[in-house]
C-alpha cells in the first residue's frame, strides 16, 4: 500500500485545504502525515504550518491542486444551478397537482419572494450583458 500512496494529502476545508506531505518510508510503516501548510482557495493564499519551509515541489503540488479544485468547485457550481432549475420544475408540478391549500400557504410567500429576487437580478444581469455586446 505504501508505495501506491500520493506525495501529499490534501484536507478539504470550508475555504480550501490543510495540506499535509505523507510518508511511509519509516521503520513501523506506518503513514505519517506532516502538516505543511493550509491553502485558502479564494484568494490563494498559502500558509506554512508552524515553522516548516515550503519547497518549490511543495509550492508545485499546492498550485496544481488549488488549479485542479478550482474547476471541480466551478464544475459543481453549475451543477447546482441545474439541479435547482429541475427543482423549481419538480416545485411547479408539485404546486399544480399534489399541494394541499395548507402546503400551497405555508411556502407561497417564501417563494415569491425568492422567485422574485432571482428574477430581478437575472432581469438586470441579462440587461447589463445586452448593453455590453
Amino acid at each position: 500500500m505504501a508505495g501506491d500512496l500520493p506525495d501529499y494529502y490534501f484536507r478539504v476545508r470550508e475555504n480550501g485545504a490543510a495540506v499535509f506531505r505523507l510518508d511511509a518510508a519509516n521503520r513501523q510503516r506506518r503513514i505519517e502525515m506532516e502538516q505543511i501548510a493550509v491553502v485558502n482557495i479564494r484568494n490563494g493564499e498559502v500558509k506554512p504550518h508552524g515553522q516548516h519551509r515550503l519547497t518549490e515541489a511543495d509550492q508545485a503540488e499546492i498550485a496544481r491542486w488549488t488549479k485542479v479544485r478550482r474547476v471541480t468547485l466551478a464544475a459543481r457550481e453549475i451543477d447546482d444551478i441545474r439541479r435547482a432549475v429541475e427543482h423549481l420544475n419538480l416545485t411547479t408540478q408539485w404546486a399544480q397537482s399534489r399541494a394541499t391549500d395548507a402546503e400551497l400557504e405555508a411556502v407561497t410567500d417564501e417563494l415569491l419572494l425568492a422567485m422574485h429576487d432571482l428574477r430581478s437580478t437575472l432581469v438586470r444581469k441579462k440587461a447589463d450583458r445586452m448593453d455590453r455586446g
